[in-house]
């Protein structure tokens, strides 16, 4: 990257980061973001500020969202999601997770150390918020790491819960080898029709050595979410002309986004540390579309890891209550095999899977996905397998649909 380009980036992180800094002002004077006193360690004496967002009527369905990561806040980024689920009568709360955005300082505004980051502990925060808003019982609504969480509240807290979205889950972290698999099967080996072309031709500029081989896992499945198998043939062809832009780009956003936080939106500096001790385990294999080698890089200077906090796939057979585990057709992080899984593991489970949608349907989709949280806590979850295309069907439009419209439209007219 020249200086130039640098020194650009520089100062749109600096602006990003002013922006943001004004907007969370505001929101800190708003009545509906409270902050709560927390241990920062069970049984310890100092303490932190924690923050969590109410919203919506009072003695309607309280609905508690988790947002994934780890390393996304709840605060700001979510502020549309809350509102949609607050017309949907919902009594919404949502927790700033320790150690992200308003929750990430001590009493004395100093970054909370790795020992006060684990799962249980996020999983105590939630319960201590359900006090403060003398609520018994909630709907949980858990995405990606969010539904990680959701399912560690639902084991050490199950007398809180009065249903649960588990949205592109995953349980154990060997899920993550699952979804490695997953992602070669599709792209690299062309087991399904719809991607035997994209993945041949894949195969052949890897092989000839146009594209490198410990790039492919953090560009492909990127493309391939937003867009799925057109979009990926887009990016090879253009690969293929010598036109780098798009591949270059993604490559450095996909880097930056693990190594550069983005204040109160995805703050993965102190989390991570959770999450190499605790969630990820996975190693690069050398072979093609590794999406552990962005990971092991970024690893560096985080606690190895020591282990899951329990096990969950036992867990998840005395969940009692009504639960959709939700899954999106082009989800190449937490990939259908589990999440059928899942489903088959819980006494009161059914799959509901979405067509064409990435990762994520909270964050992609958020009209469906909390139509799908109305109808678990109407009793009704049975009925959302059927439903789901008429919910995709539904108006609503992310930031990452936008995101795959620039991407064709940059591969149609980049030049080399």
């Amino acid at each position: 990257m020249s200086t130039v380009d640098t020194e650009w980036d520089a100062r749109r992180e600096r602006k990003r980061d002013q922006r943001s800094e004004r907007v969370i002002a505001e929101f800190r004077q708003r009545p509906s973001v409270r902050r709560l006193s927390r241990p920062m360690i069970e049984g310890g004496s100092r303490r932190f500020e924690l923050t969590y967002v109410r919203e919506g009527s009072r003695g309607a369905t309280p609905l508690l969202i988790l947002p994934g990561g780890p390393g996304l806040a709840s605060v700001l980024p979510y502020h549309r999601q809350r509102t949609l689920a607050a017309r949907r009568e919902f009594d919404v709360i949502m927790v700033e997770h320790r150690g992200i955005g308003l929750s990430r300082h001590d009493e004395h505004g100093h970054d909370l150390p790795f020992g006060a980051l684990t799962v249980d502990a996020a999983a105590d925060d939630l319960a201590a918020v359900l006090d403060d808003c003398d609520i018994d019982r909630a709907v949980v609504f858990g995405s990606s790491y969010g539904a990680y969480l959701a399912q560690t509240f639902g084991a050490k807290h199950p007398e809180r819960v009065a249903g649960m979205v588990l949205d592109s889950t995953y349980s154990t972290v060997s899920d993550f080898a699952v979804a490695r698999d997953e992602v070669r099967r599709l792209l690299w080996h062309g087991d399904d029709p719809a991607t035997a072309c994209v993945a041949a031709k894949l195969r052949e500029l890897v092989d000839s050595g146009v594209i490198p081989v410990e790039e492919t896992g953090s560009v492909i499945p990127v493309f391939y979410e937003l867009g799925g198998p057109a979009l990926v043939d887009r990016l090879l062809d253009a690969v293929a002309a010598g036109r780098w832009g798009p591949w270059r780009w993604m490559h450095r956003v996909a880097d930056e986004e693990l190594g550069k936080p983005s204040r109160y939106v995805l703050e993965l500096d102190l989390v991570s540390a959770m999450n190499y001790r605790e969630l990820y385990d996975l190693e690069p294999d050398g072979l093609p579309l590794d999406q552990a080698v962005a990971f092991a890089k970024h690893a560096k200077g985080f606690p190895a890891f020591e282990g899951e906090p329990r096990c969950l796939l036992s867990a998840l057979e005395d969940f009692s209550w009504p639960t959709a585990v939700l899954t999106a057709e082009r989800d190449l992080r937490t990939v259908r095999p589990v999440a059928e899984r899942t489903a088959r593991l819980l006494p009161d489970g059914v799959l509901v899977p979405f067509r064409d949608m990435p990762h994520s349907v909270l964050d992609n989709h958020p009209v469906a996905a909390l139509n799908a949280a109305r109808g678990v806590a109407l009793g009704r979850h049975h009925r959302l397998p059927a439903m789901a295309p008429k919910l995709a069907s539904l108006p609503s439009r992310s930031a990452r649909s936008l995101l795959g419209l620039g991407l064709r439209t940059w591969l149609t007219v980049a030049r080399p």
